[in-house]
């Protein structure tokens, strides 16, 4: 035994110092797996075998136990159990685990079970370090890996003799434990009552932590702002190859002096740490001739002196125990959520402030003996120490005072039943099928639900959706609603390949398909095909004969709906929204944006983008209409939209609303314009508002999928939204945003943060994906849920929120958010393909971005053009039309930065590569004669903002910069310059040929067709 070792077994049990971790976590712990990893852990660390015989320790050969405790027997608020008070102490056994099911500081809003695993030790043979070894090989042995183990059996004094040391051990300072410092936590009683511990999780990585707390509490604790505190030390640094259970940690003093920054203290602890102050301040080995009861005396009496006078070592003990991944606490069944340690206390020591980094959170407990008053000094000493390492003022946003409650708990489901039978009769849809009543488009939701029900389909069943916007498309979704299933909206422009990818992904069991699409080879093995048009066909008049479909009672945590999204893994996830979030954010938003029965909001956006949500939802259950736009937005679309329909409201991109704003029209009638899915501009916004004029709200709404649609609004105000974006502004009811760093601190007012969403509109999750649940969807400190945006933003001098921009290469194309690598795997996927990269750039001149893609192929240059064509034609077959790159380049080979990674900025510029585009003004062609291809490359060249001498017949628009908007820009460029009214419609009739094929040949061979005279380009 070392010296310390025989002090420690020479004191009374009441002040026998325990080493204890505790490790919270949700789902199950079998308590013989637990036992089994516990003894094979054990076997390849016989420290924790060790028993005292006399003046040796000894491994015993059994594994330490295995208790399970009674269900919900530890109490994680107030951090207490009985068991926790048991002390280990030799001769038996020194090492132990226990199992409580339940309890914890699990979060309320967790459906998982709560399972608290606590590890505890005597603190006479190991210390924090080296029990956490074996915890962690505990847990790799019930992960089926082999442990590491912790072989070595040196005490700490042997330890210490065999360290190199120049000049060899520095002397042992005299009057280390003199006993003058008053206790932050008050006098205690002369009988105190045991340990309290108290704990208190901070957000965030914290450097310096130790000089940050002694500073602090020093100021607030320590006579005239003086302080000493004990620093234990991990003795391990000193020989790193070690790996081994015993007491190996020793403590150096840390002196404050009054006015102390914390800077100042920390360089203090570093040149400690370089000097090896710890190595001093050891048990003198004459220690060990001393006999086992005059110890336990000495040592009564000394705590006995300290209590009475309330004067002890120091202010108090500091420890920092490292920093843990949290998954390394993970099991098969077992999801650790928490980790944290329970600290120790002796005769004369102060307080024990111990701090934990793991989970992003930095976990602080406080460890001392009770007595009156003691726990409320404890919880304003944490605040003290939460205090130094967050400031109050960086963690509280007066703009998350949203709490609100819900007007109704009503689901969804049940509003929109209400509705019906308050306004049967009131036109619900709108548009080329003719008006739909709210009673005929509630007879054709209950067709579809009964024929859903009848097939066994209820809460957690996926329906998969494939309707264009349509008639069809809403009957469907109610009638999913209806029967307690979630539905899962398809875009019918998607291919059929990745349409029958998402069903697969998602399970669903059934597929709900417009007539319109019944051919289509979408529906994969496992899933029953349902045609909406034969479940909707004997629909007659209400003849008040039939009962109407009694709809599922879904509950709040049921889902609603699944919607995927692009995956930076290469696949796309799926987000979980239930009713809850959907009823959250329905209500807070059909307040936010004035809707009401007067209401008329078109439906443009695809059925697969989330935002269709607020067209759907928000009038239908406001007793307004929906307007049915089928065609896909353009600029003839939309001005008869704009100038016909009644619509009184828009829910659209920043895209189309800056295609609005180029059309030459005064819209009347509208209260309100949302825009959402990308950012803003204030020039859009500017343009929107004079075209709609001063009543007419301008609204940014701003949220992920994850979110639920939207979260933060802010309307647009000219003359005060001067910046080049319009802000994002404050969140809606029950919504809170959290700004942090990479370290998950919270940033100082007006500092940049990646953007945290809390609240009541946070999805379930993605689905089957588990791991991209624990990267995304965090914990915070206080216990709640939170979404990793990936969104940058700061608050502004006004109080509400500017967008900044990504932590990520995740890019927004005409609204949806794209992550390059789905693509780039995509194209990987081919077999003439052997690395892939895609970027988002845009072109000269213009804020809008579009998907380029290199790729390196090994063939020859001449075999080059074609396979990237074949591209092209092979990502449209798998890849919705947004995600299939503008242009392919191939390379052969790609450029590396001296790190390893792609260097995007030697990539060669896709604009340069269009055919044309490398000519100078005298090689490059002197511009067709006729007036009518003139006519349109002037067209093109305003669009792109390109010299009308890059241009020629082989142009391809989206080589040269094209994105998707400035394709429409053009378009409608091209009709207003070259076309009538009669050639408009016919010209806009051939829209897909030009996107398919947009080249300045293409379109002027389309103008052609449909102009009815030759003098047409000279039309005004």
């Amino acid at each position: 035994m070392s010296a310390g070792e025989w002090l420690y077994a020479g004191m009374a049990p009441r002040h026998s110092n325990m080493v204890q971790f505790v490790v919270e976590g949700s789902g199950t712990m079998d308590e013989r797996r637990l036992t089994d990893a516990v003894a094979r852990a054990a076997q390849a660390s016989p420290g924790t075998r060790l028993v005292r015989d006399g003046r040796r320790l000894v491994d015993s050969g059994v594994p330490p136990r295995v208790r399970v405790m009674e269900a919900g027997s530890f109490d994680g608020r107030l951090l207490d159990a009985p068991a926790l008070r048991d002390v280990l102490r030799s001769p038996g056994a020194t090492f132990e685990v226990l199992l409580f099911p339940g309890g914890g500081t699990q979060a309320p809003d967790s459906r998982e079970a709560a399972v608290t695993v606590v590890f505890r030790a005597s603190h006479g043979v190991t210390d924090a370090r080296g029990l956490m070894l074996w915890i962690e090989d505990v847990f790799r042995v019930l992960r089926g890996a082999e442990p590491l183990g912790a072989p070595s059996t040196l005490s700490r004094d042997e330890f210490l003799e065999d360290l190199d040391l120049p000049g060899g051990l520095p002397p042992i300072p005299r009057n280390v434990g003199e006993l003058v410092w008053s206790s932050p936590l008050g006098p205690l009683p002369h009988k105190p009552s045991g340990i309290i511990w108290r704990r208190r999780s901070v957000d965030g990585s914290h450097p310096a932590a130790t000089a940050k707390v002694a500073a602090a509490v020093a100021a607030a604790y320590g006579p005239d702002g003086n302080g000493r505190f004990m620093v234990p030390v991990d003795l391990r640094r000193h020989a790193p190859g070690i790996r081994s259970t015993a007491w190996l940690s020793q403590a150096f003093v840390l002196g404050v002096d009054a006015g102390d920054s914390w800077q100042a203290v920390h360089g203090r602890a570093l040149k400690a740490l370089a000097d090896g102050a710890e190595l001093a301040v050891r048990t003198d080995p004459k220690m060990l001739k001393t006999p086992l009861p005059l110890i336990r005396m000495f040592s009564s009496a000394v705590d006995r002196t300290a209590v009475r006078k309330n004067r002890y070592s120091a202010l108090s003990f500091i420890t920092h125990l490292g920093t843990y991944d949290l998954a390394s606490f993970d099991a098969d069944d077992f999801t650790a959520t928490a980790m944290y340690t329970l600290g120790g206390t002796g005769p004369g020591a102060p307080p024990s402030i111990d701090m934990v980094e793991s989970g992003g959170r930095t976990e602080v407990t406080l460890t001392w003996q009770d007595g009156p008053g003691v726990a409320e000094r404890a919880r304003a000493l944490l605040d003290v120490a939460e205090e130094a390492l967050s400031p109050r003022a960086n963690r509280v946003w007066a703009g998350n005072d949203t709490a609100r409650e819900l007007e109704s708990g009503a689901s969804v489901v049940r509003r929109f039943r209400e509705q019906v039978r308050r306004t049967p009769d009131r036109v619900a849809l709108s548009g080329p099928e003719g008006p739909v009543t709210y009673g005929e488009l509630s007879r054709q939701a209950d067709a579809v639900a009964g024929a859903l029900r009848d097939r066994g389909a209820g809460p957690g069943t996926v329906v998969g959706l494939l309707a264009d916007r349509s008639v069809a498309l809403l009957a469907g979704l109610w009638g999913v609603l209806r029967a307690g299933a979630c539905y899962l909206p398809l875009d019918a422009q998607h291919p059929d390949v990745r349409l029958s990818g998402l069903l697969s992904d998602a399970g669903a069991a059934y597929c709900l398909v417009q007539d319109a699409h019944g051919d289509r080879a979408v529906v994969p093995e496992g899933c029953e095909r349902l045609a909406l048009g034969e479940l909707t066909a004997s629909i007659g008049p209400d003849d008040g004969d039939e009962a109407p479909f009694t709809d599922a009672e879904v509950s709040p945590q049921d889902l609603a709906y699944v919607i995927y999204t692009s995956g930076s893994t290469g696949r796309p996830k799926g987000v979980q929204i239930e009713h809850s979030s959907l009823t959250h954010y329905v209500e807070w938003a059909t307040r936010e944006f004035g809707v009401d029965g007067a209401t008329r909001l078109p439906l443009i956006t695809s059925p697969s983008f989330d935002v269709t949500g607020t067209s759907v939802f928000l009038p239908l259950l406001a007793g307004g209409e929906v307007v049915l736009m089928p065609q896909e937005p353009s600029h003839l679309s939309l001005r008869q939209l704009l100038q016909s329909s009644g619509a009184t409201m828009l829910n659209l991109t920043p895209s189309h609303l800056d295609l609005i704003g180029r059309l030459d029209i005064a819209p009347s009638g509208y209260r309100s314009v949302v825009v959402v899915g990308e950012q803003l501009r204030v020039e859009v916004a500017a343009r929107a508002q004079e075209m709609f004029g001063p009543r007419c709200r301008i609204i940014n709404l701003y949220g992920p999928t994850e979110a639920t649609i939207g979260c933060t609004t802010h309307t647009f105000t000219a003359g005060e939204d001067t910046g080049i974006a319009v802000p994002i502004g404050l969140p809606g009811d029950n919504t809170r945003v959290h700004l942090l760093d990479a370290d998950r601190r919270f940033v100082a007012p007006g500092e940049v943060g990646e953007m945290y969403l809390g609240g009541t509109q946070l999805a379930r999750g993605y689905l089957g994906r588990p791991d991209l649940d624990r990267e995304r969807f965090v914990r915070l400190a206080d216990g709640s849920r939170a979404y990793r945006t990936g969104d940058l933003a700061r608050v502004l001098p006004s109080g509400g929120l500017e967008f900044v921009g990504r932590i990520d290469d995740q890019v927004k194309v005409r609204g949806h958010r794209v992550e390059p690598t789905e693509v780039a795997r995509t194209l990987e996927d081919h077999p003439g393909v052997t690395r892939a990269v895609v970027i988002a750039r845009a072109r000269p001149g213009s804020t809008s971005k579009a998907l380029y893609a290199y790729v390196v192929t090994g063939l020859a240059v001449e075999e080059q053009d074609s396979l990237t064509e074949e591209l092209t034609a092979y990502a449209a077959e798998r890849l919705p039309r947004y995600m299939v790159p503008a242009a392919i380049t191939a390379l052969p080979e790609l450029p590396y930065t001296v790190s390893g990674k792609v260097d995007t900025k030697a990539l060669p510029d896709a604009f340069a590569q269009a055919p044309g585009a490398a000519a100078d003004a005298v090689a490059a062609p002197q511009g067709p004669l006729d007036p009518l291809e003139e006519a349109v490359a002037e067209v093109w060249a305003r669009t792109l903002g390109v010299e009308r001498s890059r241009l020629e017949g082989r142009s391809d628009f989206h080589r040269l910069g094209g994105d998707s908007l400035s394709l429409l820009t053009m378009i409608a460029g091209v009709c207003r310059s070259v076309l009538d009214a009669e050639g408009e419609e016919a010209f806009m009739a051939e829209l897909a040929q030009i996107v398919g094929e947009p080249t300045l040949d293409q379109v002027v061979a389309l103008c052609r067709k449909v102009t009815s005279s030759p003098d047409a380009a000279d039309r005004p």
